[in-house]
């Protein structure tokens, strides 16, 4: 969820609609500044698969709850499944070799009539993208825009509507305009993004297993055994 002021002008430091040609100074700094920052994130993975954050993000995804993936695995059956291959799951992080499992595809009723779809990724999965948010959070957290309030720590869509509240009574602003982008997730352009993430991420294992996750594909109709 984003809230921007209106004719309010936010520079990205990037060309019209991706072409690219002779950088500025300004965006040659930027690019230097970048390469830096990538000097410091090459061993990002010996941070996602310490035994701390690693338990950090067991107990985050136990108290997530929430349904099995296309593997049928509950979330009370993990700490078992950790006790017995955790050390094959750092070790295929640390050697890249990790591959996530198709993430199983339902649907839900909405409120106001019709069908969502929503992804369940397998609970290892989800224990593997914990300890990946754990790490890149502190990094790319930072660098988004200050209006945006969806999916962040320490913000939430009440702190949005309070930035429209104030925008309408402090500044005299009349509109506020609520967009949803309808299957943006689905269509994102994966290319794009993970080049986006690699000028901060230099850890080439990380990025191979982040775009494994957007390719991981979809499995619908999964039926389990009684």
């Amino acid at each position: 969820m984003n809230v921007e002021q209106p004719n309010s002008k936010q520079h990205h430091g990037e060309h019209a609609a991706g072409r690219t040609g002779q950088p500025s100074p300004g965006s040659r700094q930027s690019f230097t500044a970048f390469d830096s920052q990538r000097a410091l994130t090459v061993h990002l993975m010996e941070q996602v698969r310490d035994p701390k954050n690693l338990l950090r993000a067991y107990r985050r995804v136990r108290s997530n709850k929430g349904k099995p993936g296309v593997d049928g695995m509950t979330v009370h059956q993990l700490a078992d499944w950790l006790r017995a291959h955790s050390a094959a799951l750092t070790a295929s992080l640390l050697e890249g070799t990790y591959r996530p499992q198709p993430v199983r595809r339902v649907q839900i009723p909405k409120p106001g009539g019709g069908q969502r779809q929503l992804g369940i990724p397998a609970v290892v999965d989800r224990l593997v993208q914990q300890m990946i948010l754990q790490v890149l959070d502190p990094i790319l957290d930072p660098t988004f825009s200050d209006s945006s309030y969806g999916f962040r720590p320490g913000r939430s869509p009440h702190m949005a509507l309070e930035q429209a509240r104030q925008y309408v009574n402090r500044e005299g602003r009349e509109f506020v305009v609520d967009l949803d982008l309808e299957k943006f997730f689905d269509r994102v352009n994966h290319d794009i993004l993970m080049s986006r993430i690699a000028r901060r991420i230099g850890d080439k294992r990380l990025l191979l297993i982040i775009r494994r996750f957007l390719q991981a594909g979809l499995m619908q109709d999964v039926r389990y055994p009684r």
